[in-house]
C-alpha cells in the first residue's frame, strides 16, 4: 500500500454510518434475524436455498445492492453493500455466498462493461432477484492461476464456439445466467482472454458434476461443461480480448465481498459462544467466569472488529473512486483468518456439544474455512500485497 492510498484513506474513511446505511443495516438484520437464521441449519442439511428466500432478497435490494434503479438494483455504495453481506451472513453463510456472487462477480462487471442491451436483457433480472447468475472462470487444472484456463473461444461466422470446462462455479447449477471466460485458441496465457455472458438452455452448455462440500452446503458447486457451445458476437461482455482484465477487476471487488462474509460469520461464532458461555456451568459458576473463556471470547470480538473496519475501509475506498485492490486483499486476508479462528474458538466454548449438529458451531467451523480459498486463496492475498509494497 503506497504512502499516498493511505493518506487518502486516513482522510475520507468516515466510521459514522450515514442515516441510509443504518437503514441499509437495520433491512438486513431483521431480515437475517427472522427469515434467514431460522432456516440455516436446513439450509445446511438440505443443501438447497429455498427461492422464495432468494426472491426475498431480490425484493428487499440485496441482489443487486450497488446497481442503479434504473437497472433493477437499489441504487445503493459499497459499504452499505457490505453491512448486507454482513447481516445475510451472520445468519446463513450459504445464502450470503450466493448473494455475494450475484451482486459483485456477475452484475457489477455486466454494469461496467456491458452494452445496453446487455444491461437491458440481463442486468435488470439479475439485480432486481428475478434471475441468478455465476462466474465461471476456475477450472479443473487452473485455479489461482487462472491465466493456464483451457477453455476455448473461436471465432464463427459472426458469432463464437465455446469449448472446455469450468469448476468449482458457486451457483453453477441453480444459475441462469452464467458469466463465462475462454481464450483464443492458440494465445499464450492470459492474452486474448474473452469474457461472454452465456444464457442457460444455450445448446452445448450443460452441468456436470454437483460437489458435495464441506460447508456451504446451501449454495450448489457444480462443473459447466461447454461443448461446441456456439454463442452470438453481441455475446461478449465488453471487448475480445479484454477477459482477463474484466476478471481481474471484478475479483478486486468481489474479495470484499467474501471479506463482509468472513466478518459475518465470525460475528456469529462470537455471538453464539457468548450467548452460550453465559448459560452453560461448570465447577459451579458460569464458564464465562472462567478466565480462559474470556481471553478467548476477548480475542474473537477484538479481531472480528478489526476484520470489520478493513472491509469497511476497502468499501469506502471503492465509493470513492479510490485505488483499492490492495485494501481488498487486507480485507480478505485478515477477515477470512479471523472467522477460521473464531469457528474454532467457537467450538472449543462449546465443548462437545459445538461437535453436534444440533447445534450452530460446527456449521460455523464448516463455513468459515472456504472464505481462506476462493476468490483467491490466502496466499494470493500475500502475493498482492506484497506486489503492491514492493513497486
Amino acid at each position: 500500500m503506497t504512502s499516498d492510498v493511505g493518506a487518502a484513506t486516513e482522510a475520507s474513511f468516515d466510521l459514522e454510518l450515514t442515516p441510509e446505511q443504518e437503514l441499509v443495516q437495520r433491512t438486513a438484520r431483521d431480515f437475517a434475524t427472522s427469515r434467514l437464521l431460522p432456516l440455516a441449519a436446513k439450509i445446511d442439511q438440505d443443501a438447497a436455498i429455498p427461492k422464495k428466500i432468494l426472491a426475498e432478497l431480490g425484493a428487499l435490494g440485496f441482489m443487486g445492492v450497488c446497481i442503479p434503479q434504473e437497472h433493477g438494483g437499489a441504487g445503493l455504495d459499497m459499504v452499505s453493500y457490505v453491512l448486507a453481506l454482513e447481516e445475510i451472513n451472520r445468519a446463513c453463510a450459504s445464502t450470503g455466498v450466493v448473494a455475494s456472487v450475484n451482486n459483485s462477480l456477475v452484475c457489477e462487471p455486466l454494469l461496467r462493461r456491458g452494452t445496453d442491451t446487455q444491461k437491458a436483457r440481463f442486468l435488470k433480472p439479475l439485480a432486481s432477484g428475478a434471475k441468478l447468475g455465476c462466474f465461471a472462470l476456475s477450472e479443473p487444472a487452473s485455479g489461482s492461476d487462472a491465466a493456464a484456463m483451457r477453455t476455448s473461444a473461436k471465432r464463427d461466422g459472426d458469432g463464437w464456439i465455446l469449448d472446455g470446462t469450468k469448476n468449482f462455479i458457486t451457483s453453477g447449477a441453480s444459475a441462469d445466467v452464467v458469466l463465462v471466460f475462454a481464450r483464443a485458441e492458440g494465445a499464450e496465457r492470459h492474452r486474448d482472454v474473452t469474457a461472454f455472458v452465456v444464457e442457460k438452455g444455450t445448446p452445448g452448455l450443460t452441468v456436470g458434476k454437483i460437489e458435495h462440500k464441506l460447508g456451504i452446503r446451501g449454495s450448489d458447486t457444480a462443473q459447466l461443461h461447454f461443448d461446441s457451445c456456439r454463442v452470438g458476437s453481441d455475446a461478449v461482455l465488453g471487448e475480445a480480448g479484454d477477459g482477463f482484465r474484466i476478471a481481474l477487476d471484478t475479483l478486486d471487488g468481489g474479495r470484499i465481498g467474501i471479506a463482509a462474509q468472513a466478518v459475518g460469520i465470525a460475528r456469529a461464532c462470537l455471538e453464539d459462544a457468548l450467548a452460550y458461555a453465559k448459560e452453560r456451568e461448570a465447577f459451579g459458576k458460569k464458564i464465562a467466569d472462567f478466565q480462559a473463556i474470556q481471553w478467548m471470547l476477548a480475542d474473537m470480538a477484538t479481531e472480528t472488529d478489526a476484520a470489520r473496519l478493513l472491509t469497511w475501509r476497502a468499501a469506502a475506498l471503492k465509493d470513492a473512486g479510490q485505488p483499492y485492490a490492495t485494501e481488498a486483499a487486507m480485507a480478505k486476508l485478515f477477515a477470512s483468518d479471523v472467522a477460521v479462528r473464531a469457528a474454532r474458538d467457537c467450538v472449543q466454548i462449546f465443548g462437545g456439544y459445538g461437535y453436534l449438529t444440533d447445534f450452530p458451531a460446527e456449521r460455523h467451523y464448516r463455513d468459515a474455512k472456504i472464505t481462506e480459498i476462493y476468490e483467491g486463496t490466502s496466499e494470493i492475498m500475500k502475493l498482492v500485497i506484497a506486489e503492491d509494497m514492493l513497486k
